[in-house]
């Protein structure tokens, strides 16, 4: 089998194909292009190219080979090699070497290669069933021109006499109502700022001022009216004066806790209110506090001071509650 089809197969799928101890191809991506000599629009291709240094064995060949006629690789290679030796003979000898499909090979009797790609087989799949268009070019057209337009002067309008005297007969007999109509504002009041649709509502509200009207007391009558005792306290008239009893109210001095003693931090109530049951087994008073991030606390006691907190804090590490902490809650 020759490996010439089995080549240009390849470059179907393959970037890169290496024939060992000859050259690799290369098949590399050429956008379209448009040919303005011949008219002509060349779809995307893949050109390919030919170096002679990559001669080393990439597998690619050989193992495509061996699949394609169901052999070893090692017999692969031997096919390889000999067509490989056939090509160099023939081009020394001065013949030129068409790989179809591919391009074509000759000496230039210095020991190089040159290499012709066929341009009328296109690579790229993308492309397929895509041929060069050819077109009719346009005429010849300067984008650089501009239309100039003639400046001249603007066209008089002329005015029919009919158009005229329509207008007239409209705009003077409004202009003369409105000279005859005197001008008052009370035409645009509206009427719905003196009606209502409840017939009662009107004398329902001067009731109810005058029944205010008859509450009103001024505040200097009033006291004068009911100058009475309260207990010690003494009210005149002309001057407010206001007594306190004589008793004297004192007030217990307040007394901040603000040291709490935390048990535990959970974030279900019913775990917290769990801990608080086995507080007070244990013979502790304790309480939930709901903390502003939104879990709950379990407090077992309020202090003043951090002193009192802390040896509330040892007992309650003694008693097997490890995770106590105190809390400042300013």
């Amino acid at each position: 089998m020759k490996i010439i089809p089995l080549i240009q197969e390849l470059l179907l799928s393959h970037d890169c194909v290496v024939v060992p101890g000859f050259g690799g191809f290369l098949a590399n991506y050429s956008p379209a292009r448009v040919d303005k000599g011949s008219s002509t629009i060349h779809p995307p291709r893949k050109v390919l190219s030919f170096n002679k240094n990559l001669t080393h064995n990439d597998g690619l060949l050989i193992g495509a080979l061996s699949v394609k006629l169901n052999v070893g690789y090692n017999e692969s290679r031997t096919i390889v090699e000999e067509q490989v030796l056939s090509f160099k003979r023939r081009i020394n000898a001065g013949q030129t070497i068409i790989f179809d499909g591919i391009g074509s090979f000759m000496g230039n009797g210095e020991g190089n290669l040159l290499f012709e790609p066929d341009m009328s087989v296109n690579y790229l799949p993308s492309s397929f069933g895509l041929e060069p268009f050819r077109f009719d070019p346009l005429e010849k057209y300067d984008v650089r021109e501009k239309v100039i337009r003639p400046v001249g002067k603007e066209p008089i309008r002329s005015y029919s006499t009919r158009k005229i005297l329509w207008r007239a007969a409209v705009i003077i007999p409004i202009i003369a109502l409105m000279v005859a109509v005197p001008f008052r504002k009370e035409i645009f009041k509206l009427s719905i700022q003196e009606t209502t649709l409840n017939p009662l509502a009107k004398t329902e509200l001067e009731n109810n001022i005058e029944s205010l009207d008859n509450m009103t007391v001024p505040v200097a009558e009033k006291i004068a009216g009911d100058n009475m005792d309260i207990g010690n306290s003494s009210i005149t008239t002309e001057e407010t004066t206001v007594s306190m009893p004589s008793e004297e109210i004192v007030s217990e001095p307040y007394i901040s806790l603000d040291y709490n003693v935390i048990t535990g931090s959970f974030k279900v109530r019913q775990n917290a209110l769990a801990q608080v049951a086995i507080l007070k087994e244990s013979g502790f008073e304790a309480e939930i506090i709901e903390a502003a991030n939104g879990f709950y606390r379990v407090c077992a006691g309020s202090f003043s001071d951090i002193e009192t907190a802390t040896d509330r804090k040892n007992i309650l590490l003694d008693s097997n509650f490890s995770g106590s902490w105190i809390n400042k809650s300013r």
